[in-house]
């Protein structure tokens, strides 16, 4: 005797300014609809237990880990991805950020980074260094220190006020 099959039900949510529907399982969590059902690989699937923070996402603008989230609770709601921050010719100050303060290293953790950096310059445009790390304390880099992590939110918040960068600090 096999398992009875879950029953789908569809669901729509605004996905980085497009509204998008599939028919899925009620216990699909929204970063595999992002992946599997819309094909948006920039969030990634880290730990599966919400402490990498490698699956953020902004929900109605907030930041939340869609590992935690069911698509069905963003039935007809607003998700933005790393996809839909900036993109080849034209990203976004935190994106620039990182690429000149060389805040990645495998990139792997990178779209939560951004994605909860940029739920903090929202909120705090000129953050202090305490107030960046405390902010991304939900993020895990695996390949090194935070350290140019840190100097990238600078980097993109000087930017985004249009101030003039910081000069590199010595190692």
């Amino acid at each position: 005797m096999s398992a009875p099959t879950p029953k789908k039900m569809d669901v729509t949510i605004h996905v980085n300014g497009e509204a998008r529907t599939a028919s899925i399982e009620p216990r699909t969590l929204l970063v595999h609809f992002l992946r599997d059902e819309l094909e948006l690989t920039g969030t990634h699937v880290g730990c599966d237990t919400s402490q990498c923070g490698a699956c953020t996402v902004h929900l109605d603008g907030n930041a939340v880990k869609s590992c935690t989230v069911f698509a069905v609770q963003a039935q007809g709601r607003q998700v933005t991805t790393i996809e839909g921050i900036g993109k080849v010719g034209d990203l976004h100050a935190i994106q620039t950020g990182f690429w000149e303060e060389h805040g990645l290293q495998c990139g792997f953790c990178t779209p939560g980074m951004i994605m909860s950096s940029h739920e903090l310059l929202k909120h705090t445009p000129n953050p202090t260094e305490h107030e960046i790390r405390h902010a991304l304390e939900g993020n895990f880099c695996r390949c090194t220190g935070y350290h140019n992590i840190v100097r990238a939110v600078q980097h993109a918040a000087n930017a985004m006020s249009g101030t003039q960068a910081p000069a590199a600090a010595d190692d």
